[in-house]
């Protein structure tokens, strides 16, 4: 289960600055551990100098590799001379009185999917209409396509057609958006608003093999067996499976307990959903 931590600390006077930097330095390192699942850092104002931080890891051994962290050790260590006590007050928190908006076991949408023509355009329109930031290319242009009959039969793809670039970007505190080069494969243009469905949506689930049970007693049909992911979101227990709704659109179940294994100039994590329980 979740383990949730605050921690809090006062600045010495004459360290306020010294002090906002090292917090801003941690919570850009914690964000992108594998097993953190939020760092929120707010500013008291009843308390002069006073932060605290609202740390939430996928369970204790998470939070425990996290202190071990050289990061982690560096900001501990540098308290000592920038706040008062020499230290942080670190307080473990019990979640209560959460939302029931969903089934048992089912976060929210993770992703959505959207196949483009141009990797490269369609990346500087998101970056430059939006925002956007690229996280991280699940499937390098160069590297090998994702093609043949297992691909094709785990994803839906017709005969011969393959994948040649895939890539993560996230715009803001909100879902990811997954984007795919496909070749070899005749394609629509993109969907109107009286068409069914995106290219995918996708669920975070904390339990793939109940959620694609209720996925399939609710009249949705299985492509094939939940799958390992791959490239840097692989992990023992990383797995994903797509599926299609009664009416035919894809919808994706993922489930990443084993976290990403970002690369070193991923700007920060993907958004991931907050367990419902």
């Amino acid at each position: 289960m979740p383990y949730i931590v605050m921690a809090q600390c006062t600045a010495l006077p004459g360290q306020e600055d010294a002090l906002q930097s090292r917090i801003a330095d941690l919570a850009s390192a914690v964000r992108v551990e594998a097993g953190n699942e939020g760092f929120e850092v707010f500013q008291r104002p009843a308390t002069e100098r006073g932060w605290t931080m609202i740390e939430r890891y996928r369970d204790r051994e998470a939070f425990d590799v996290h202190c071990d962290q050289p990061h982690t050790k560096a900001f501990n260590e540098a308290l000592k001379d920038l706040v008062e006590g020499g230290a942080s007050d670190v307080t473990e928190l019990s979640l209560a009185c959460q939302p029931n908006d969903a089934a048992p076991g089912v976060r929210g949408i993770d992703h959505v999917g959207m196949t483009v023509p141009d990797m490269d355009a369609a990346s500087d329109f998101l970056a430059r209409a939006f925002g956007a930031r690229t996280l991280y290319d699940v499937l390098p242009a160069d590297a090998d396509p994702m093609q043949g009959d297992e691909v094709e039969h785990q994803l839906g793809l017709p005969s011969g057609a393959r994948i040649e670039h895939m890539r993560l970007m996230r715009i803001g505190a909100s879902a990811n958006i997954e984007m795919f080069r496909i070749a070899n494969a005749d394609q629509a243009d993109a969907a109107g608003l009286a068409d069914y469905g995106l290219q995918h949506i996708a669920l975070y689930v904390d339990d793939m093999d109940t959620a694609a049970r209720r996925l399939t007693e609710a009249g949705g049909t299985l492509l094939s067996d939940p799958h390992p992911l791959a490239g840097v979101e692989g992990g023992e227990r990383n797995s994903g499976v797509y599926a299609r709704a009664p009416w035919g659109a894809l919808i994706e179940l993922i489930s990443s307990p084993d976290g990403v294994d970002y690369p070193v100039d991923c700007p920060m994590p993907r958004w991931k959903p907050q367990p419902n329980t």
